[in-house]
């Protein structure tokens, strides 16, 4: 069993004999470094694994369960099977399909030389199968997630009216996008305390990895069935009710909002995706929450975390080389540090170091948003979410940010880039207002960056971009401007690149000299 799939009803453990069985859980250095993940996302697992190993053992299962610290560690998933196997004497190995391309190459390889057979069977905790998905797909020329979510709206039954959607309408989007009006504070949430065996995974990860990213104080994910169910319960009685009106708002110092904070869980087995959907529309059915957030709630796992992973195991390992626009820059420090005038992304990435956490919106129109305006090669991009989420797992990481975050995937999953200025970040948020940058400014150092690099962006990429019909009216606004300007807002975007850090990322030659 993987650190991601803790969950009963995993297909691995379906026909488990305790009297002959072995469950091996390892945890490896080789999976907690592949990049520097954050340490309380490292913290996470780790506690959760050591308590589903101990539920697993009260069960009467035996369960081989390797410590991070154990000297005998191969620090790798397939050493660690190769180990028991050779330990235990096993006659087989069954094991449910792993979430992440880059591991099932390793296991695909172990299977080839095992010397007893490997079963691996379906991860059916999805709403989705692969091959459900790829039937959806067939030969569309576009994928897009609002058909494939009416299509699960369908097969599950999920805010249907007989055949077509409560409500008489299959999105609320529409209603789900209003800026924080002044003096409306989000409600003040409770986080989950540690219990003793997250306090003792802390203290190892404190210990173990103490130069990865992040803090660990301040530590509240649940790492328990009954913690997360507990934290969906509050979710879902106090704050599910306003999550549709102010879901896309941003305000400092404020880093949960009226979001779940439920992804973790949802993504590691603790809480079943289906079975917290069906939650959600009680809460509706029985009146105590409108259609609106309701709707936008199932609409984020039934269709968008459902459709993300479709998408990935459809399109790798090839989708992982896409850069349809040729961004080529380093990233930026302080998407590390959070040292930085940009107040947005201060506030971003100080409440990602703190907490492992930034809610969809910081994610998408703050961070990425900028990543995609400076050219960030989208490696580095994906490398960076990848490491600072508690809740990032490639498998729904990769198509947000190099798909929806930064065009990268040249429109396999958003048919346009979601470029913007400060203007739709001083409407979505209280940043703007106390920002050293003028958010109305368009030139010069005291100009919001964000406006400084929009337009540059647009003309940089206008042979990728120039067709795209959403892109219609930018562009017409764009060549309105006439060529001297458009050269001179593309010079102001090329020295704001340079100022922030967007540098051009140093060369490696074929004998392996540097240069710039």
């Amino acid at each position: 069993m993987l650190g991601d799939q803790l969950s009963d009803g995993l297909s691995a453990l379906e026909d488990i004999d305790t009297e002959t069985d072995v469950v091996l859980m390892a945890e490896v250095r080789g999976e907690a470094t592949y990049v520097g993940h954050h340490k309380q996302k490292i913290a996470l697992i780790f506690a959760a694994m050591r308590g589903h190993a101990a539920r697993l053992s009260a069960r009467g299962v035996r369960v081989r369960y390797v410590r991070i610290d154990d000297p005998d560690n191969t620090h790798s998933i397939t050493g660690e099977l190769e180990r028991a196997l050779a330990e235990t004497g096993c006659a087989r190995v069954v094991m449910t399909d792993c979430g992440e391309w880059r591991l099932a190459e390793a296991l695909t390889a172990f299977r080839a030389t095992s010397p007893v057979p490997v079963e691996s069977r379906e991860d059916r905790r999805f709403i989705c199968s692969r091959d459900r998905f790829g039937a959806w797909a067939g030969d569309r020329k576009q994928l897009r997630m609002e058909y494939f979510y009416r299509e699960m709206r369908r097969e599950t039954g999920l805010l249907m009216d007989g055949t077509g959607p409560v409500g008489g309408q299959w999105n609320y989007d529409a209603e789900n996008r209003k800026g924080l009006p002044r003096g409306l504070r989000p409600p003040v949430r409770a986080r989950t305390a540690p219990n003793p065996t997250t306090l003792e995974a802390i203290a190892d990860v404190a210990r173990l990895f103490p130069d990865h990213f992040g803090d660990l104080e301040g530590f509240g994910w649940p790492t328990t069935p009954a913690e997360a169910r507990a934290a969906l319960d509050v979710f879902l009685a106090d704050i599910l009710p306003n999550f549709g009106d102010w879901q896309d708002a941003m305000a400092g110092g404020q880093p949960w909002m009226w979001h779940g904070l439920i992804s973790a869980s949802l993504n590691i087995g603790l809480l079943d995706p289906l079975e917290t959907c069906r939650r959600a529309e009680a809460v509706y059915r029985a009146g105590r929450a409108p259609l609106n957030a309701v709707e936008g709630f199932i609409r984020q796992i039934l269709g968008w975390r459902e459709f993300v992973r479709g998408v990935y195991w459809l399109k790798m390992p090839e989708y992982g080389r896409r850069n349809a626009l040729d961004a080529d820059r380093a990233l930026p420090g302080f998407f590390w540090s959070g040292e930085t005038d940009m107040a947005c992304v201060a506030d971003a990435v100080t409440s990602t170091r703190r907490h492992a956490y930034a809610h969809h919106i910081q994610r998408l129109m703050v961070t990425g948003n900028l990543a995609m305006l400076l050219g960030v090669d989208p490696d580095a991009v994906d490398d960076w979410y990848l490491s600072v989420y508690a809740d990032a797992f490639e498998w729904v990481e990769m198509p947000n940010t190099r798909g929806m975050a930064t065009f990268a995937d040249g429109g396999i999953v958003g048919s346009k880039p979601y470029a913007a200025s400060g203007a739709y970040i001083n409407r979505m948020s209280d940043y703007c207002g106390g920002c050293r940058y003028d958010v109305k400014g368009k030139s010069g150092d005291g100009a919001c960056p964000f406006n400084r690099l929009y337009w540059g962006f647009l003309e940089r990429n206008r042979a990728q971009l120039g067709g795209n019909a959403r892109l219609a009216m930018p562009y017409r606004t764009l060549d309105g401007f006439g060529e001297d300007r458009r050269r001179a807002l593309l010079a102001e975007a090329e020295r704001t690149r340079t100022v922030l850090g967007a540098t051009k990322p140093v060369e490696t030659s074929p004998s392996g000299d540097s240069h710039d």
